[in-house]
């Protein structure tokens, strides 16, 4: 069930409505079974794999509580409880999204060997969200043994916080120190919030149909066909994919946390404007909050962070890239994705003192708006170069894109209305380009810590009501459905 579908615009109302009619004590288990539900809708046979994770590591959370602090049991004890946790929820990652991925590369070394491996290919479908529920149950394992939150002992509300429809496929990663606790607090439905939630999710449907789908129609063309739009073609898909990454998947954090708010749950941020970052490492810290702090906490503190020497902090950061870029799939262009943003950050410090010194010397004013500028449009050249890997398909095809764009001898078809020879036509592209604006004005609100929302809802009801109407009405007019179209599901869903 996408969030953009009428499918869903029934289902989340009437899941509130019972919520909200239920007592209190039996809500969560109707919360659990529409949670549930809403996944079933992809692939019913999956939510076998949801409940084995979440079996598995509420059974090692309850034995690691029971544990205490090592007094009770030896440390050993609840260092095999962790580990047995991890494995089998890392096991069976690995079968549905690597296992074809590992047997291609020991394939493709035994044959330079000129050695035969006689296996039939595996094409598992990858279920959804896979990544995201099993990075939340494995954190919350990791919460429990480092003694920073409570085993919950009963196991429906523990189904609950790991299955939580809103943010169950794509993300947020949330934390049990932050849901778990939320989920099972009672809340009385609020107006205020309602329309708060509401508010949220129409700005993620204005990202997603106005913007990210829009985008989606010139740039599906574009990297669909390389050697016919070569060059300056390609140059803008590059800039336009950057934009509808972000759209898509920050739209769909923007609907799971409108979503949830309507019950009464906050979720996390996760994004904070970053493509205004004046430096990569800015630029993670603002882009998939949720699964940048997963890794930072979960791996780059544990293997030592910054505290073991230079060499060790380039290393750990090298390897959280990397790793992160085997997350988002299996397949080299993604590991070369995340090994080129964890090379920028080593770089980055590297030259952090000597670029210092330059300005100096140039006596730059590194506070003025025009420096700053410069570095936005900087990180934003690097991060969108490697968004290339990101979105080729393959490390080949990434690096054909990338010499048609810096060889590019085509300059008029930026001028000549060859853009306009796709779906997306001079019209579309007048809507997209006020879209963008509007984008772009709202991540500038968001640096200088206004909250729109919280100025929309101190309107009277006349001036609300009218909003929420425009809204919805401009969505439905300008964005990207009706008639023949397919629903774009999110990006991240294949994650």
């Amino acid at each position: 069930m996408l969030f953009n579908s009428l499918e869903f615009i029934i289902f989340l109302p009437a899941v509130l409505l019972i919520y909200f009619i239920l007592p209190e004590k039996i809500r969560y288990i109707w919360l659990l079974i529409s949670s549930y539900y809403f996944y079933m809708c992809w692939n019913a046979e999956y939510a076998v794999l949801i409940f084995v994770s979440t079996l598995v590591t509420y059974i090692c959370g309850v034995m690691l509580e029971r544990s205490g602090d090592g007094r009770d049991k030896p440390a050993r004890y609840r260092k095999i409880c962790l580990a047995i946790s991890v494995t089998i929820n890392l096991l069976i990652l690995f079968f549905f999204k690597y296992f074809g991925f590992a047997l291609g590369i020991a394939k493709g070394l035994l044959g330079f060997l000129h050695i035969e491996l006689h296996i039939n290919e595996f094409d598992i479908l990858l279920p959804v969200g896979i990544s995201f529920y099993i990075f939340q149950a494995l954190g919350y394992t990791i919460d429990v043994y480092r003694g920073e939150t409570k085993a919950e002992k009963n196991f429906l509300k523990y189904a609950l916080f790991v299955s939580f429809f809103p943010q169950l496929v794509a993300g947020p990663i949330e934390r049990s120190k932050n849901l778990l606790k939320q989920l099972f607090v009672p809340h009385a439905f609020s107006f205020e919030r309602f329309l708060e939630g509401l508010y949220l999710m129409l700005w993620g449907y204005f990202l997603k149909l106005v913007i990210a789908d829009r985008i989606a129609i010139y740039v599906d063309a574009v990297f669909d066909d390389i050697v016919t739009y070569r060059g300056c073609f390609l140059a803008v898909a590059v800039i336009l994919f950057a934009v509808q990454i972000y759209c898509d998947f920050a739209g769909y954090s923007v609907i799971a946390k409108g979503a949830a708010l309507c019950f009464g749950i906050e979720l996390m941020d996760n994004f904070d404007a970053p493509y205004l970052s004046e430096s990569v490492a800015e630029f993670w810290r603002r882009w998939h909050i949720s699964l940048t702090s997963w890794f930072r906490d979960y791996l780059y503190i544990p293997l030592g962070g910054n505290r073991k020497g230079r060499f060790r902090q380039y290393l750990n950061i090298m390897i959280v890239f990397l790793l992160s870029g085997l997350w988002h799939g299996a397949s080299f262009n993604y590991v070369a994705w995340g090994g080129i943003n964890g090379l920028y950050q080593v770089i980055g410090t590297l030259t952090l003192n000597m670029r210092k010194k330059i300005s100096g010397l140039l006596k730059l004013d590194r506070e003025s708006m025009g420096f700053k500028i410069s570095r936005m449009a900087g990180t934003f050249f690097l991060v969108d170069l490697s968004w290339i890997f990101f979105r080729a398909g393959g490390l080949k095809r990434a690096f054909v894109i990338i010499k048609s764009i810096f060889t590019a001898d085509n300059p008029w078809v930026l001028f000549d209305g060859s853009l306009y020879n796709f779906s997306l036509d001079e019209k579309g592209f007048t809507v997209l380009c006020v879209a963008i604006f509007i984008l772009l004005a709202a991540d500038l609100f968001r640096r200088k810590k206004i909250r729109i929302r919280k100025i929309l809802l101190g309107q009277d009801w006349l001036c609300q009501s009218f909003i929420v109407s425009f809204s919805v009405l401009a969505i439905l007019l300008f964005g990207i459905w009706g008639e023949g179209y397919d629903a774009q599901s999110f990006i991240y869903f294949r994650f």
